[in-house]
């Protein structure tokens, strides 16, 4: 598919900053500024992805590692115990939230869409087999698919499901792509076949929509068009 991202290790950065589980509060604080990131990584001894540090838990410490002087803040009584426990919290390992939310590199990036929609989190570590971290991918990286070039994007659906789907009856069927919107036209033999057509398109990297104008071949002819008088004496 001339290099289009289908995948997570398509699309994923792999140059990635990680914590150990020991690193101090104040060594992650510089890393996320010199990284620019709000969310960093933990690994374990063996480099196995165990957890997530966000600013949120950078900041449970802050919100409830003092005295509420003033009243300006909620009450500590308030606050969830994961909440207190992250007040008094030093390292990585201490304040990070665990078990870490991750996909596999190989995973399809509409399952890497999926986990983030659920999860509400903008980036996810990509892991192996064996949970080793191999990168990060962002909502920006699964929106890259989308930058794909309509003509590239004409061309697998003519191969992999027009050609697929209609063999050689292929040629009648017209496939236009502008902007990512693929619009199909012509007359196919088996109408049972457009609404497959129209999905699988739908699912190629990089389709915005779809626009279906195929349709089946014309009906036979009515034997009585032409004839008003005979249409007259059914009714009469």
């Amino acid at each position: 598919m001339n290099g289009t991202p289908t995948a997570v290790n398509d699309v994923m950065t792999r140059r990635v900053v990680a914590l150990r589980t020991g690193a101090g509060f104040k060594d992650i604080v510089k890393t996320m500024r010199e990284w620019q990131v709000s969310a960093l990584p933990v690994l374990d001894g063996t480099g196995v992805v165990v957890g997530i540090v966000s600013e949120a838990d950078l900041l449970s410490r802050q919100e409830y590692g003092g005295d509420d002087i003033g009243g300006y803040g909620q009450s500590a009584h308030l606050a969830g115990v994961r909440d207190l426990h992250k007040a008094d919290a030093v390292t990585a390992g201490e304040l990070m939230t665990a078990p870490a939310v991750t996909v596999r590199a190989g995973a399809p990036l509409a399952h890497a869409a999926r986990i983030m929609a659920r999860t509400g989190v903008k980036r996810l570590p990509v892991v192996g087999r064996d949970g080793t971290l191999k990168g990060i991918v962002s909502r920006c990286d699964l929106l890259k698919v989308f930058l794909r070039d309509d003509a590239d994007i004409a061309e697998e659906v003519r191969r992999e499901i027009v050609v697929r789907l209609f063999g050689p009856h292929a040629d009648a069927i017209r496939v236009e792509v502008h902007d990512g919107v693929v619009t199909l036209s012509g007359q196919v033999r088996e109408p049972i076949l457009i609404m497959p057509a129209a999905r699988l398109a739908r699912a190629v990297p990089g389709v915005v929509d779809v626009q279906c104008a195929l349709t089946g071949p014309p009906g036979p002819p009515d034997p009585e068009a032409g004839f008003p008088d005979a249409a007259r004496a059914r009714t009469a």
